[in-house]
């Protein structure tokens, strides 16, 4: 049936745009409730794809041929930081399918609150055909979102239950109750803390990232101060165990 519907479509990118967008109409869920389907916004969205029935939370899909790796393109740089700034990014689906079958390979969710905007790397500008000014688009660095928030929904084309991704997705969910720039300093310590590649740190652990945390951030002069106090709010919302002074552990 996949097949059918492409072949309807001369051009390549646009038979895999619809594609994978009814693919998705027919199979996405919400991850933020219980309701069993999404709306497909096929017009007048510019930068949503479905928005849940019961929640009203939006979402856009990104599907690639190729396996999905720590940058994915995205659009225009500028509108998309202003998004993370003013809380209005989507929830962003990332999908990787099988051209030879119309399936699905692997698919990845990412929460709307969790990209910090060291996530959004500028490209370099250029002016397409039809444009008088130069365009900057974007990338998003995967690799940037704490894998806390990179929620697989298929693997290797095996599901996983939508009751998993939900428990995954109501885990990572009071991120979002911290807003604007307080966001980003929480999400880019607890990518420091994953980095670290242990389940049991310290707090001088985490200060030896000060000088990166410090370029993205170039205003806050008392950088160890502000880790202590990410680390203690990604305790306060169970992202982190406190086992002792200056210690902590990640939890099972």
């Amino acid at each position: 049936m996949m097949g059918e519907l492409a072949s309807a479509y001369k051009s390549g990118c646009q038979s895999a745009r619809i594609v994978t967008e009814t693919w998705g109409a027919a199979n996405f869920y919400c991850p933020n409730c219980s309701s069993p389907k999404l709306d497909w916004l096929k017009t007048g969205y510019k930068v949503h794809d479905y928005r849940c029935p019961s929640c009203g939370f939006f979402f856009q899909l990104k599907s690639q041929r190729a396996p999905i790796r720590n940058s994915v393109p995205d659009g225009a740089y500028r509108p998309m930081i202003e998004a993370i700034r003013k809380d209005k990014t989507p929830n962003f689906y990332f999908m990787q399918y099988n051209l030879e079958t119309w399936s699905v390979k692997n698919l990845l969710l990412v929460p709307h609150f969790a990209f910090p905007p060291s996530a959004i790397i500028k490209r370099n500008p250029t002016t397409p055909k039809g444009r008088s000014q130069p365009w900057v688009g974007c990338s998003i660095a995967l690799n940037r979102i704490p894998s806390e928030a990179r929620i697989s929904i298929v693997t290797e084309s095996k599901a996983i239950s939508p009751s998993e991704v939900r428990e995954q997705f109501k885990r990572v969910k009071p991120i979002g109750e911290i807003k604007g720039v307080e966001r980003g300093w929480l999400l880019e310590v607890l990518n420091v803390v994953n980095r670290l590649g242990k389940a049991e740190f310290s707090n001088q652990e985490v200060y030896a990232f000060a000088s990166e945390l410090k370029q993205l951030h170039p205003q806050n002069d008392n950088i160890n101060a502000k880790i202590r106090q990410k680390l203690q709010e990604l305790r306060d919302r169970n992202l982190l165990l406190h086992v002792g002074r200056n210690c902590w552990r990640l939890p099972d």
